[in-house]
């Protein structure tokens, strides 16, 4: 079976090595030294000041949410994970629909004005695919009316825009350490900031609200296992030999694909990760017949993301987000991961130039 992303692991001799040193230690949880030691590497490796190793990617962004007092109205993406939209919603708080831009996938940044009421606090977009969104023009928007904005980064280990890793933009950045994604701690998740104040903030949410015995607010177990750090010490050692094996992969898909599909176009300036490879097909008749078809062959893509997030059932206000709802229902994210030879490829390629 060849599924559309499998774990990186690293060899079970290193992992095995800091497993003895927990086993001596007898410190499993509750900022440990390898949680420490992984926090310490990822912000250097990331250039945010202050970076919080949590338990997963989603609770992550409803950390970010309570630590901004968000309330009222957020305008977000509907082109994303539903968790973005669940974090919203479990937070009490109203996701603002806006629609995507046709070239990279994003918040099409010059409908945000159109989408901002008085209820509005806060801008939580996601960075799809790992492709920036336009960050000065958010930026500016949320300086004219004093917004907050947050960045759903689940995608965006690694990328940087302009030089700067994409995880130092916005108020608050989120990332997903699952084990899908190209760097991972089995599960997890951080949340990043460069302000003091709210990185005390965060810090205290994580852990119940309290430090020992002086408790000052109220809290969540958003705290993460020596273990899982341990997974992503390991993994953090072999990011680069990822990065360019993926990358190679990708540039086999570009071969066979080239103006035959469409995909998202990523702004200037930008490091890519690799972390997807979607592609999109001329209607969604002849994207179910390809998945049909390889899935025949035991191969298995995602409709990442699918269904336009507007489209929820639980989600009972209209929106119209015609370039979402159309690009989600043609969007197919095929097979990459470390390790993929290039038969895959071409097996996977083969079938789709043959439908289309």
């Amino acid at each position: 079976m060849i599924p559309v992303t499998k774990a990186f692991l690293p060899l079970i001799e290193e992992y095995k090595e800091k497993l003895n040193e927990i086993w001596e230690s007898g410190w499993i949880t509750n900022n440990g030294k390898f949680v420490k030691q992984l926090e310490s590497q990822l912000r250097d490796k990331l250039g945010v000041n202050y970076l919080f190793f949590c338990s997963n990617g989603t609770i992550v962004i409803q950390m970010a949410l309570k630590a901004l007092n968000i309330t009222g109205e957020v305008i977000t993406t509907p082109f994303s994970y539903v968790a973005t939209t669940n974090s919203i919603l479990w937070e009490g708080c109203e996701p603002v629909f806006t629609d995507i831009s046709s070239r990279d996938f994003n918040i099409d940044c010059s409908l945000i004005e159109k989408s901002i009421t008085p209820k509005t606090t806060a801008i939580l977009a996601t960075h799809v695919y790992g492709n920036p969104c336009d960050v000065e023009t958010i930026e500016r928007i949320a300086n004219k009316y004093r917004l907050k904005v947050i960045y759903d980064g689940a995608h965006a280990f690694g990328v940087q825009y302009k030089g700067k890793s994409l995880l130092s933009y916005g108020d608050i950045a989120t990332c997903s350490f699952h084990a899908t994604k190209i760097f991972h701690t089995v599960e997890g998740g951080s949340i990043s900031c460069n302000d003091a104040l709210l990185a005390d903030t965060i810090m205290k949410y994580r852990q119940f609200g309290h430090v020992y015995d002086e408790y000052y607010s109220v809290g969540i177990n958003g705290k993460n296992s020596e273990f899982h750090a341990a997974m992503g010490l390991c993994n953090l050692n072999h990011f680069d030999e990822i990065l360019l094996n993926r990358k190679e992969i990708c540039q086999w898909y570009d071969i066979e694909l080239a103006g035959k599909v469409g995909f998202p176009i990523p702004i200037d300036e930008t490091t890519v990760n690799y972390a997807y490879y979607p592609i999109t097909l001329e209607n969604e008749t002849i994207l179910l017949k390809i998945i049909e078809q390889l899935n025949e062959q035991q191969i298995f893509p995602r409709r990442y993301f699918y269904p336009s997030l507007n489209k929820l059932p639980f989600i009972t206000k209209q929106y119209e987000c015609p370039v979402s709802e159309d690009i989600s229902r043609r969007v197919l994210s095929l097979p990459l991961f470390y390790g993929m030879g290039k038969e895959i490829v071409e097996i996977v390629s083969n079938i789709i130039k043959k439908n289309i």
